[in-house]
This record gives C-alpha cells, structure tokens and sequence, in this order.
C-alpha cells in the first residue's frame, strides 16, 4: 500500500517490550504491542505484593497509560498463540476473538514463566512468583495461615499452619523468605491472642549449597548469617520430591527422605521461557537450550530472519542472566537497529551488555549487592537498592505511592495493603478444575440444548442440598 509506514509488532508488556516500544516513540512506524494483560508488571517487586507492603497497582501500571502519549503505538489485549515467520503475521487470542496482525518488523519479548523442573502439578500447593495473581494468592494464603492457627484447636494443625516454606534461595526466594518472617516478628506481633507469630517457622530451602549462588561466596555467607538472625532456617542441599495441601518432602544428596509440615508454600526455583521460544525455533531452526530459550544471532535476531528481534529472558546468548537489565538493554537495542535500518545504515551489530549488578534485600535496612568489582551488604546496600528500584519504576504516582509504603513498613510496622480474599486463594484451582468449560465468550455458541440435570447423587458422608 503507498504510503504505509513499516509495521512494527511487539510481543509483551514485561521491561523488554516496554522500553523497545517507548525507544521507537519518534520513529516513522507504527507499532502494534500485544500482551496477555493490560499492565506492564515490575515483577522485582512482586514478594512486597504477597507480603502486604503495596498494592498491585504500584507495581503494575496501565500499560495504555503509560504508552497513551505515544502517538504511533497501539495496544492489544491478547495471547500469542502462533507466529509465521513466512508470511511475517502474530496471531492472537482473547476470550472467543482471533486477531492476525501483520509485521514488518517483529520484537519477542514474551518473558518467562516458573518452572517445577517437570513437576507442574506442584503449583497447586506452592505458587511461584511470576504474576499478580500468584502474588494475591500467595498474599491470602500468607495472611490466611495466621488468621486460621488463631482458629486452630489442634496444636499440630497450628504448627503446620504457621510454618512457611520458601523453595529457592535466589534473590527472590531470599526476599520472599525476610519478608515473611518480619511480617511475624514486627507487623503482627501483638495482633493475635491465642498464638505469638514469632512462634512461626520460616524455611527457606534449596537444592544448592549456598545462598544467592550468582552473587559468590562473600555475599551469599552475609545473606545467610542475616537469615538466621531474624529468625530464618535455611536449609541447604535439601532437593523437592514431592509437595501436598499440608507439607513437603526433600531429599538430600545422601538419598535420605524427610517431611516438612506445611501448608503454606512459596515457589522461588527456576524459570522456563514462554513456549513461543520452541515455535520461533522450529522455524527457524534455531536452538533451544534445557530451559527453552531460544539462540538467537548476536545482534538479537533469529538465524536467517533479520527482521526478528527476541529479547530478555527468551534468549540464550553468552550466558546472559534472565534479569531485568538484559531486558530493558535488549529492546532499547532492537530498537536501535530497527531505526538504523530505516535511516538507510547497516544493522548487525552485535548486542553488548553493561551488567549494572544485582541487589537483594534480606530484610528491612539489610540487603546485598555485587556491582562490578565491588561488593556490598547491611545498610548501605539498601540503600542502593531503594535508589535502584525507584528509578526503574514506571511514572511518578507510582515512585511517589511506593516510597510512602516504604515508609510506612520499614521505620514503623504497618503494611498498608493486607486485604484478602477467599477468591484470590481458590481461584486458580477452580479454574483448573471446571478448565475450559469455564472460559467465557464474547458471543453465544450453538449447540444442543441442554439436558435436564440428575438429581444430586448422595456421596458418604454428605447430604444432598435441598
């Protein structure tokens, strides 16, 4: 058609495909940026969610909003379900609705997922920590336990419900596990009659055998030592073997089984790449590596598709750490070659990523960071590490909100957003339960009339309603 400007489709509203579309704000395109929610998720900050720090708003602004100036992009609800590379078209879903959008130019930024290294039925009884909704689930299922061991008559039955178990001692699992126990040592302390949370039992478990691995040796001791002073047992070398509604089971490396009882269980181990990675790759003929990122050429395209850019966690390329800088480094590069390749100059230059280091909190004024050359932990790292996550995150209101939660948590001991809800706890296994006869439509599908229902069948032990 004469006169249209290049297609540009973003996959993803995660740190890559946010920052590759607001680089691209100038240029003579017109992008179209799908995603299968409708906020941009600052997943960094999801434990503070879980633990009742901030709302899920602060962390997840309108992805229309922030990108609502930008002139020559659009935004699209939907899943990605197929890519043509041939014919250069995303194909996408909501609800009963398939959209086909074509490109010119295409940047994968579809994220990662948890991974239970081939145990997914585990997260019915374990949540990762991955999106809003496991952040809400783990946030009732958190305040729930202690709200239920107040109720519990059976000591066994309190003791279960008031040990919590942290699988992975990465920055996450690290951050998830602190927060839990400040939560039972400082915020709730004088909040229940019948039992003390400084009796609650923090675990944070790992198959490894050390804490923070990626941040060395120095680091992870400090982060231990920091654990166990505010009351977390970590427990090393301890693998999952088997996860149910009231415990868990580890093994060590000597093969010896045993069981923690627990009801509440968080999952902070692992991450597998979003399975448009196997699809891009089949076509292409890409690899895959064990955790299905896709490799890509050096300047972050696939092999003998120039016009497809995949960036973030996607990627296998040089070992680069699924953070969010490689991220946020990526799409800002892909759009840099897209706009090269518009003003007429050659592209193929090869990513170069400036690692800015990584932090972790353990608890309230203690963190850890590894910047370059330099290590540091205790206060001065919680500082750096405030200053670090406020700058990254989206829009004023949501920098301002933040820093007042903050406030409000870590020089007193209220958490402002403690609100929870029976649906926020069982909504994913009702889903999972009635499946795809639950999913709803836009508009009405023919088919047979329904049948009359049988009368309810009585069960042992259960009396049929009225």
């Amino acid at each position: 058609m004469a006169g249209r400007r290049p297609q540009v489709v973003v996959i993803g509203s995660g740190f890559g495909g946010l920052f590759a579309t607001k680089a691209l704000n100038r240029a003579d395109v017109d992008i179209t940026l799908i995603a299968k929610t409708t906020h941009h998720l600052f997943q960094p900050l999801l434990y503070q969610v879980a633990t009742g720090i901030l709302s899920e708003g602060e962390i997840a602004p309108s992805t229309r909003e922030i990108l609502g100036r930008q002139r020559n992009a659009r935004v699209l609800l939907g899943e990605v379900n197929a890519i043509d590379l041939a014919n250069r078209t995303v194909t996408s879903m909501v609800l009963d609705q398939v959209r086909v959008t074509p490109y010119d130019a295409l940047i994968v930024a579809a994220g990662a997922g948890q991974s239970y290294f081939g145990n997914d039925h585990f997260a019915r009884f374990a949540p990762g920590m991955k999106s809003i909704d496991d952040a809400l689930e783990l946030r009732g299922r958190i305040f729930g336990s202690f709200e239920l061991a107040e109720l519990a008559e059976d000591e066994e039955q309190r003791a279960r419900l008031m040990t919590f178990v942290v699988v992975g001692a990465g920055a996450t699992g690290v951050e998830m596990a602190g927060q839990i126990a400040e939560l039972a040592h400082r915020t709730l302390r004088h909040e229940f009659r019948r039992i003390d949370p400084r009796q609650a039992r923090v675990i944070l478990l790992d198959a490894a055998a050390s804490v923070l691995g990626s941040f060395g040796d120095r680091l992870g001791a400090r982060a231990k030592t920091r654990l166990g002073e505010i009351g977390v047992e970590v427990q090393l070398g301890a693998k999952v073997v088997r996860v149910d509604g009231t415990g868990i089971e580890v093994e060590d490396a000597q093969g010896q089984r045993r069981r923690i009882e627990s009801v509440c269980k968080v999952w902070a181990a692992g991450v597998s790449a979003s399975p448009l990675g196997a699809l891009l790759a089949e076509q292409s003929g890409a690899g895959l590596d064990r955790a299905g990122r896709i490799e890509v050429q050096p300047d972050l395209t696939l092999p003998g598709h120039p016009e497809v850019f995949v960036v973030g966690d996607m990627i296998a390329l040089r070992g680069l750490p699924g953070v969010a800088q490689v991220a946020i480094q990526g799409g800002r590069f892909a759009a840099g070659q897209i706009k090269a390749r518009l003003a007429g100059k050659p592209g193929g230059q090869p990513f170069q990523y400036k690692d800015k280091g990584s932090m972790a909190t353990i608890s309230r004024f203690s963190a850890v960071a590894s910047i370059g050359r330099f290590r540091f932990a205790g206060f001065t790292a919680w500082l750096m590490w405030l200053g670090l996550h406020l700058v990254y995150m989206v829009g004023f209101k949501n920098r301002l909100t933040t820093l007042l939660h903050w406030l409000v948590s870590f020089i007193g001991r209220g958490r402002a957003e403690r609100t929870v809800t029976e649906q926020q706890i069982f909504a994913r296994q009702a889903f999972q339960q009635l499946g795809g006869d639950f999913a709803p439509t836009l508009s009405p599908r023919p088919g047979p009339e329904p049948e009359p229902e049988p009368a309810p069948e009585k069960r042992a032990g259960q009396e049929p309603p009225d």
